[in-house]
Parts: C-alpha cells; structure tokens; sequence
C-alpha cells in the first residue's frame, strides 16, 4: 500500500513537472515578452541600476535591494550548483543553451510579477506589508477568483514547510560538509536506527539555531542577513568561476560552439539527434525555471515588501533576480563545467560533476576547491531556508486571514523541519515538496495572463511620466 502511495506520487511528480507547465510557463514569459516590446532588453541597464539605488520615502517595509535579496536568497540555492550540473549530465551542454533562453523570456515573466505585486499589494495602519499573486488574484482578477488565490496560498505555505524550504536544504548543508570534514565516516553515532557522522550532527544543530535566531526576528532581520550575505555568496561563487574561465580562455569559442550545437542536435549520450535535442531543451528549460522561479509566484511576496513608489520600479529590480541568478550564476557554473569536461565522465553525477570542474578547472589544490564549493552550497541552501520561510508565512498569513498566531506556529514548525531535515531519507517528502511547487505556478500564470494588460498600461504610464 505505501509503495504504491509513493509510485503514485513519483508518477504525479512526473506529471506536474512535465511538458506541459514548462511548455505554459515559456509561452507566458514569450507572451508578455511581445506585449512589452522586449523590455528586459531596452531596460536592463535602467533595472541594473535601480538594484542598488534605493528610493526615498517609498512605502513598504523593506528596500528594493533587500526585497530582491529576500528572492534572491530564495532562488540562489543548490540548483545554481547541482541543478546545472544535473540537467547537463541528462541533456548535454545544449541543456544550458535552453536555460539561458527560458531566463531571457523569464525576465519578462519576472517584471511582470514584481509590478503586480506593488499595484495590487495592501498595507494596513502599522505599516505592515502584505502581497503577492494572492493579492493580484483576488485584487486584480476580482473577489470571484479569491479561490484561485487560496488554492495558490495553501500550496505556498506547503511547499515552504515540506520540503523546497527546509528538507531538501538542510539535508543539502549536512551532506556537504561531511563530505568534506568526514568522507570516511570515521565519527560516527546512531540515532532513529540510522548510523550518521557526528559532522551531520553539529551542522544541523548549527543551522537550526542560525535559521532560528534569523526567522523569529521576522521579515526586517531575513533581509538585513539576505543583504549581506546574498551578495557575499554571490560574488564569491562568481569570482571563483571565473578564475576557470579565464584560465581557459583559448577553449571558450570551442566549448560556447559545444553548446549552441548541443542545443540543436543533442547528445550522443541522449539517442538520436531529434529525441536528445528534445531532452537537452525540456532539462534546460525545466531547470532554468526551477532555478530563477519566475512564473512560480514565489518571489513577488517579496517584492511587494519594497519600499516604492512605483509598481514598474520594483518590476524591473525584481526582473535583474532572473538575470543574476540563470543567465550569470547558472551560465558561470554550465560553463565551468563544460570546459572541464566533467559533464560526461561516467560515474558523476550531481555535486560530483561540478566539484570535479572546480578541482580540475582550479589552479589551487584540489582540498581548497572542494572547500570553496562546500562553503558556497553551504551559504546558497541556508539563504533558502530564509527566504522560503518568509514566502510561506506570508501565504499562511493570508490563508488565515491574518491570525498571527498560526503565523508563528508554522515559523516554530519551520524551525523543527529544519532540524529534522539531514535524518529524512523518504523520498516522497522531496516529490511533494516538487509537486506543491509546481501546483503553486498554475493560478499565477492563470493571473499574470488575464493581468498582462494591467501591466502593459502601467509599464506605458511609467515610461511616459520618466521621459517627461
């Protein structure tokens, strides 16, 4: 009976996150690309700049910087390390070709929700904050669709909860570090009828008491931390990435024409030139919006907390997240791995395959990649657990009509999943978490399509005001 919960699960999991969400999340991003003229072209360098340039006097709870470090903490995670290897692994260097193209289109997708967000947010006699696609749902759409926004909310606060915020994340942290501090397993204890390293041990406890002291100090002190160490983890990554790729400057015509071609005829690895470019473009696509979330209405809870003004302002801070996060972040790592060429070495998979580009790719020891990568997956699966933590308070709060004690029950709850996360081992957990995540973009799209006029007019009415 349990089996065959679990073969349903993996086989709705499959569903879900098949074709056609992937497909309906592209055409979205393609869609609001036209109808806004290629905006995250003209106006990236404006959006750029607007990331770091805070407004004066705007309402909100936060700045724009730290709203879109709160999303980014959530979308920098372990999919920037082992997503991008994985996906190459599955479809060949084409993979990233498509994952940078599902981002370009994502970045409209990604406008579009962060403007909603501010145009349909509410904010109540304290100042305190509260938006996102349930209130552009119900808002913008009409009370008639208040359905469709709780269905959104309920499967928010869910996937926050079981798996994409905590389980997943924490068990990521633990593994990391004692696959570097204790690969052998030489301390070890048992627990729950499991033997673990004590190196497994300490993290979780560590990183439940880092999460707990951050997350009861509420949205203000998630994105102070996510203001530091957003941009820390970030840069770091990036720098080290890119000591690999200046290194190998000669190989990087060769290895940008591996990828383009990969991208049209596939890998030999995946069967036929027809079938295997099919499997480079659903891995490519399906990660790249697995990566930057945008169509999943996560990020736009917080951007409705920034400080502004303008609806088209916080739209266009809220677009460059897509742009950090795929189209330099997962680009830098997809690269990396492909002029090391560790995508195809059999017996890699995951981690191993981005490591094993670090350590070769790396003019230092191989010891000091190896840290360098712990440490970065480290800092990208615990900014995770912040910023999903904030995103599913936010969905429970409106759930509830916000009862601010259900509110801090599910952040005491988030707390314990966090320390049970390294000792769960079901593999059902991690599909719910996927399927509750995928469930959370259809009533978004639904709104960001009936919505796109509302936010092609107020695009039009900024533009218009900004060149007076």
């Amino acid at each position: 009976m349990l089996q065959s919960i679990n073969n349903f699960i993996t086989w709705f999991d499959g569903v879900v996150w098949g074709l056609p969400l992937i497909i309906l999340i592209l055409v979205t991003g393609i869609y609001l690309t036209v109808r806004l003229g290629l905006l995250q072209v003209r106006h990236l360098g404006k959006a750029l700049k607007y990331m770091v340039k805070n407004e004066e006097n705007g309402k909100g709870e936060v700045s724009s910087f730290g709203a879109l470090c709160t999303a980014l903490s959530a979308t920098i995670g372990t999919g920037n390390i082992v997503g991008v290897a994985t996906a190459i692994a599955a479809g060949g260097p084409g993979a990233l070709f498509w994952m940078i193209v599902a981002a370009f289109f994502g970045m409209a997708t990604k406008y579009a929700e962060g403007l909603l967000a501010i145009k349909y947010r509410t904010i109540d006699e304290d100042g305190h904050v509260l938006g996102g696609p349930f209130y552009y749902i119900e808002n913008g759409m009409g009370v008639k669709w208040r359905w469709l926004a709780k269905i959104f909310a309920f499967f928010g606060a869910g996937v926050g909860l079981f798996g994409i915020g905590t389980f997943t994340q924490v068990n990521g942290i633990a593994s990391a570090s004692t696959n570097f501090f204790d690969p052998n397993m030489a301390y070890t204890v048992e627990l729950f009828g499991h033997t673990y390293s004590w190196v497994t041990v300490i993290t979780c406890l560590i990183v439940t008491l880092c999460v707990g002291l951050v997350v009861i100090g509420g949205l203000k002190r998630i994105a102070s931390v996510s203001q530091v160490i957003v941009p820390f983890m970030a840069v770091l990554y990036f720098v080290f990435a890119a000591i690999i790729i200046l290194t190998h400057i000669p190989q990087i015509p060769g290895a940008i024409a591996t990828i383009v071609k990969s991208a049209f005829t596939g890998s030999a690895l995946a069967g036929g030139a027809m079938g295997s470019m099919v499997v480079a473009m659903q891995k490519g696509i399906a990660r790249g919006i697995f990566s930057n979330e945008s169509g999943l209405g996560s990020a736009p809870i917080a951007a409705a907390a920034a400080q502004t003004h303008d609806a088209a302002r916080q739209g266009l801070v809220s677009m460059t997240g897509t742009f950090i996060d795929t189209i330099v972040i997962c680009t830098m790592t997809g690269l990396s791995i492909v002029l090391a060429g560790t995508w195809n070495v059999e017996g890699l998979e995951g981690v191993a395959i981005t490591m094993a580009a670090f350590q070769k790719g790396l003019p230092f020891p191989p010891q000091v990649a190896s840290f360098v990568l712990m440490l970065c997956l480290v800092f990208f699966a615990f900014t995770t657990i912040l910023g999903w933590n904030y995103y599913g308070e936010r969905c429970l709060e409106y759930l509830s009509n916000r009862n601010m004690t259900a509110v801090k029950t599910y952040r005491w709850l988030y707390i314990l999943a966090v320390f049970m996360g390294p000792y769960m081992t079901v593999e059902a957990v991690w599909n719910i978490a996927d399927i509750f995540n995928a469930l959370m973009a259809f009533p978004n799209l639904i709104a960001l399509i009936s919505l796109s006029g509302v936010v092609v007019s107020e695009t039009k009415a900024y533009f218009t005001k900004l060149n007076k």
